[in-house]
């Protein structure tokens, strides 16, 4: 709270620290677009050469505004970054960004150029002075500048078959993280519990025991399934991506999987409770097969034959076991 109340506001900041501000958001720029052409160069390079052109127009609007300060103000620019202003447009952490899919980076990419734009030209209306309201105008079709020039960029360096060569590789490279993985850990907590979750609920008839072994089938699945898929395959030679994403998404998608029809047992009363469950396996079964057909182009009426016939079977045992 104390940080937040000796930001400036922007109203109050002279022509010179506008300037100083223009100028460190132009270099925080160029270097978010090297981080990104960094993290891409190898496996889309030309999406990089993209951020590396981007990159050297931010430099150069750089170097022109540091030009204008020096010709009207002298050498000595200040310090005033984004985070010293209250109501700047914030960039989010590098981290947050770099590890999205390859779309998700081009789209921050555009929205950093939309809010530099949009916050300039908001700015210039607000300013009451003749040459700040210039000044800011100048930023804002400078930034309105670094969309064309991206644009062109990417007709440069993008290619329509350089595009769609990178986009088949980013969804190789999302479904062998994280769709195949996850899928596995659906796969496996929705099935693998079926049997003692049954098997407990007919053999007690006692709601609340029912859902303890479910949770603790369920999570004690999804902690196994996780540090199993993230110490069976570090990535690098097969090219299936950060063990701890992989490993997140199994162990994830492997809790949700069983708690999906343990959850359900918090009701007391057994035949709704059970009725419900079998209800949510029923759509679990079939969310299963809808995304083996999505994304492991598995033809749809057989990857629901083998996951409702392979539940069907799970289930029975179960309720045989608890039955009998």
């Amino acid at each position: 709270m104390r940080f937040l109340q000796q930001r400036r506001q922007f109203r109050d900041l002279s022509e010179k620290e506008v300037l100083g501000l223009a100028i460190s958001s132009e270099e925080d720029d160029a270097r978010i677009y090297r981080m990104y052409a960094d993290r891409l160069r190898e496996d889309f390079p030309d999406t990089a050469k993209v951020f590396e052109g981007m990159a050297t127009e931010e430099d150069e609007h750089r170097r022109r505004l540091i030009e204008a300060y020096q010709a009207r103000f002298g050498g000595t620019i200040p310090l005033v970054r984004r985070e010293h202003v209250a109501g700047y447009y914030a960039r989010r952490p590098i981290w947050l960004v770099e590890n999205l899919g390859l779309e998700r980076i081009r789209e921050e990419a555009a929205e950093m150029e939309r809010e530099a734009e949009q916050f300039y030209l908001n700015a210039a209306k607000a300013s009451t002075d003749p040459d700040t309201r210039k000044l800011l105008g100048d930023l804002a079709a400078a930034e309105a500048g670094h969309q064309t020039a991206a644009s062109e960029l990417e007709r440069k360096h993008l290619t329509d078959a350089a595009r769609e060569d990178e986009d088949r590789s980013a969804h190789r490279q999302f479904v062998l993280t994280w769709v195949q993985p996850g899928l596995a850990g659906l796969m496996d907590g929705s099935v693998s519990t079926l049997a003692p979750i049954f098997a407990t609920a007919f053999a007690t008839h006692d709601t609340w025991t029912t859902f303890l072994v479910g949770l603790a089938a369920s999570v004690g699945a999804g902690i196994s399934m996780g540090f199993t898929e993230a110490a069976s395959d570090d990535g690098q030679l097969s090219g299936r991506g950060s063990p701890v994403k992989r490993g997140f998404a199994s162990g994830v998608m492997t809790m949700l999987g069983g708690l999906g029809h343990a959850l359900p047992y918090l009701i007391t009363d057994f035949w709704t409770a059970t009725t419900i469950a079998l209800t949510v396996v029923f759509v679990e079964l079939w969310a299963i097969a809808w995304i083996q057909n999505k994304y492991m182009e598995t033809p749809f009426l057989r990857a629901a034959f083998q996951v409702v016939v392979g539940g069907a079977l799970v289930f029975a045992a179960g309720a045989l076991i608890g039955g009998g």
